[in-house]
């Protein structure tokens, strides 16, 4: 198979293309500075896109079976006017110019798995949340529904459509785990707020997992939560990484503290509780290699 990746540098999107490249695909990626990029793998055929600006050369998709779109700034900043625009531009005019750019080839990739997330779904609370669920309030959900938009704006060109709602990827060298663990080893971590939101993660094999499941099967299309099937309260997460740790977990975060650090608007999205489940991947028969928060944080940990 061949894949065209874009976010290729980023956590998943690097993950991914180590495991399609072992399985002896092809990979094609886009990035800004292809140089830069290829010093990094140089085993990728890395191409120029300027995401926002204009659609992708044509030649990135030559005899492509698949793409995977993991394109999108960093959300977990503070939420300037600025900073807004860019999140929002770099998922959604992006989307639209990689789906205008397939909308033109002869000869088309057969899938387009395109990213979302979670966000879209809101503060639900401890309602147990499919993909059935309504969007939710906010500016992180208002940016899942445009970046899902222009991604469905393949729809009629023979293209199959996957839409990932991933959650909160469990890897030590990037996002949350990242951030938490210098406190937790500190024993100095616990939970954030009272730790009574849910946390919808999954564990970056699983998130790679399904992203290669997705690409393989004609039979999937439409939307997918890459969730884990047992979402955990902050406050349960907190306990398994100070266990996993070895560590105590019990110094709790307040709510001002994070407040401090990121804004009130993105405060209260980092706090949204969802306890979200992958409904439909568990009914199309995907099959979860870390389904209990304890072993996903091990193999996170220990990878």
């Amino acid at each position: 198979m061949r894949v065209l990746i874009t976010g290729a540098s980023g956590a998943i999107g690097r993950a991914l293309a180590d495991a399609l490249l072992a399985r002896g695909d092809d990979v094609f990626a886009l990035s800004r500075d292809p140089e830069r990029a290829r010093a990094t793998n140089p085993t990728i055929r890395w191409f120029p896109w300027d995401a926002t600006l204009e659609r992708p050369p044509e030649a990135a998709f030559e005899a492509v079976d698949g793409v995977v779109n993991l394109i999108g700034e960093p959300i977990n900043q503070r939420w300037s006017d600025e900073a807004k625009e860019r999140i929002l531009a770099s998922r959604e005019t992006a989307t639209k110019n990689l789906v205008a750019a397939i909308g033109s080839l002869g000869p088309k990739p057969k899938v387009l798995v395109s990213q979302s997330a979670v966000g879209y779904y809101g503060d639900r609370g401890e309602a147990i949340t499919d993909e059935s669920g309504p969007q939710g309030a906010g500016f992180d959900a208002g940016v899942c529904a445009a970046w899902e938009a222009a991604a469905r704006e393949i729809s009629g060109s023979g293209v199959r459509l996957v839409i990932l709602r991933t959650g909160l990827v469990l890897d030590r060298d990037s996002g949350l785990l990242k951030e938490l663990l210098v406190p937790f080893k500190l024993g100095v971590g616990g939970p954030l707020a009272g730790g009574s939101n849910y946390m919808p993660w999954i564990s970056l094999g699983d998130e790679v997992g399904i992203l290669l499941w997705a690409l393989d099967n004609d039979g999937v299309a439409g939307l997918l939560n890459a969730t884990a099937p047992n979402p955990v309260t902050n406050r349960q997460f907190s306990k398994a990484l100070g266990k996993a740790l070895r560590r105590p977990a019990v110094v709790p975060v307040p709510k001002l503290a994070l407040v401090a650090r990121l804004g009130s608007e993105m405060a209260e999205a980092a706090l949204a509780s969802q306890r979200v489940v992958p409904r439909r991947a568990l009914d199309a028969g995907y099959v979860f290699k870390y389904a209990e928060i304890d072993s996903a944080l091990a193999a996170a940990l220990n990878g």
